[in-house]
């Protein structure tokens, strides 16, 4: 896999590239819209939505951005979950979601994160320098002007003080699982991802974890979008409410929002 290849993944050609796809699935599937740090949790939740009801998710992954755009564009879209308030706003403030289903999901915490190998030892309090730990390497990031990831992860340096020495050390990817596999490839020494990720990948550690009040909370939205003509969209949204989707987003260290739903 070439750097090109990973700096894409789950990126915004390959969700485009899904569309005939999705579009085919909108009579009877459920088809949700998803942000990439999502995946590993949402991917167990749909299977077991499967299991207890006989019904099928497609899910399509990518930065929240890119998903938030598609639907504006006309993406056959049931769901979209997003990983900050700002582009469920987008979407909303042109009716394109119902608002009386949008509900906040999720919370989550931001890290650094290096190759599992790593003797890296930082902590992460003003006047850090990131820039010596980065030695000639970069710090892997999602697209810090549109991927939620990133516009958290830029707000924490800049808080620190570090941004301006390392904003132009940054290898920017399309979302944040991109930029995780860049450090679990060992192509960057070190990486600002959802302690989420972390978690998912076996090739990484996590050196340190942003303060909390270094950035925006890190909320998840979801709701039902306004083209949707599925009847079963609410049931799974009420579904990601329940006891089994909640067990499985905490085992993968999100923090759920909200009281469980009994409608799962």
């Amino acid at each position: 896999m070439t750097r090109r290849e990973v700096l894409g993944l789950l990126g915004g050609a390959a969700a485009l590239a899904a569309f005939p796809r999705l579009a085919l699935a909108q009579g009877g599937d459920v088809v949700i819209f998803a942000a990439a740090s999502l995946k590993t949790a949402l991917d167990e939740i749909s299977a077991g939505w499967t299991r207890d009801t006989g019904k099928r998710a497609r899910i399509s992954y990518a930065g929240s951005n890119t998903l938030a755009k598609q639907i504006e564009a006309g993406a056959p879209a049931d769901l979209f979950l997003s990983a900050d308030l700002d582009w469920m706003d987008y979407l909303a403030e042109r009716s394109l979601i119902r608002p009386e289903t949008r509900l906040n999901l999720l919370a989550n915490r931001l890290v650094l994160v290096a190759p599992k190998d790593s003797k890296a030892d930082l902590a992460l309090a003003p006047g850090l320098d990131l820039k010596a730990a980065l030695g000639d390497g970069r710090l892997a990031m999602a697209n810090v002007d549109a991927v939620p990831a990133g516009k958290y992860g830029r707000s924490a340096l800049d808080r620190l003080g570090a941004w301006a020495g390392v904003k132009d050390r940054v290898a920017l990817a399309d979302n944040v699982r991109a930029a995780l596999l860049l450090v679990a490839r060992g192509e960057a020494p070190l990486g600002i991802v959802y302690r989420t990720d972390a978690a998912a990948e076996p090739n990484v550690r996590i050196v340190a974890t942003f303060a909390e009040d270094l950035h925006p909370p890190i909320v998840y939205p979801a709701a039902v979008t306004r083209d949707s003509r599925n009847p079963d969209a609410q049931a799974l949204l009420i579904y990601l409410r329940g006891p089994a989707a909640r067990q499985a987003f905490e085992r993968q260290g999100f923090a759920v929002l909200g009281r469980p739903s009994s409608g799962s």
